[in-house]
């Protein structure tokens, strides 16, 4: 083999290998029950994105009600289940997590975990108000510390013992106790 074959092997073996290593990046980068929820989104998809810009974040289409001007829901087509994408003025404005015991917080909180467990993962940034439905239920709102997150919320909801749904998102979007009702 001559140097010039050599140097074409070589070349052409690093950018195979080069498309296979962003193929990789790219694939870990989609919406699954491994992605973190935070407090202005989860994984790649970000409050303030529109449907389109989310879709491509999380790398599924995202589907659901008709589009209106004031507050509807979009969801991964396939997986993550039980995912929910509010959206308001044509915007992502907040993320709701029900019946998904996967999907966790970047703290690891999650679905069925106690008040107690949500409080020491946040020690003195939740606040806690009786739930408007369920007797005996509470919402623990977590209220970041740092002035950039001031907009932003997240918000477990219990049955007075575990967490039964949690959301994260702006205000006041987040807080609406009834989603787009």
């Amino acid at each position: 083999m001559n140097n010039k074959v050599k140097l074409l092997t070589l070349a052409s073996l690093t950018l195979a290998v080069s498309f296979l290593t962003v193929g990789t990046v790219v694939a870990q980068a989609k919406l699954t029950n491994k992605s973190k929820l935070f407090i202005n989104g989860i994984g790649e998809v970000r409050v303030g994105m529109t449907v389109s810009q989310a879709a491509k974040a999380a790398g599924t289409k995202l589907a659901g009600d008709s589009p209106n001007n004031s507050c509807y829901y979009v969801k991964p087509q396939n997986e993550p289940k039980n995912l929910l994408f509010m959206v308001t003025k044509g915007r992502i404005s907040r993320v709701d997590v029900r019946q998904n015991t996967q999907i966790t917080t970047l703290k690891g909180a999650k679905i069925g975990d106690t008040e107690a467990q949500i409080k020491s993962l946040y020690p003195g940034q939740i606040k806690v108000t009786p739930h408007k439905y369920v007797q005996g239920g509470h919402y623990l709102t977590f209220i970041p510390k740092d002035r950039s997150n001031q907009n932003y919320r997240v918000v477990f909801e219990t049955d007075g013992k575990r967490v039964t749904q949690f959301r994260s998102g702006k205000l006041p979007e987040v807080e609406f106790v009834e989603g787009c009702s």
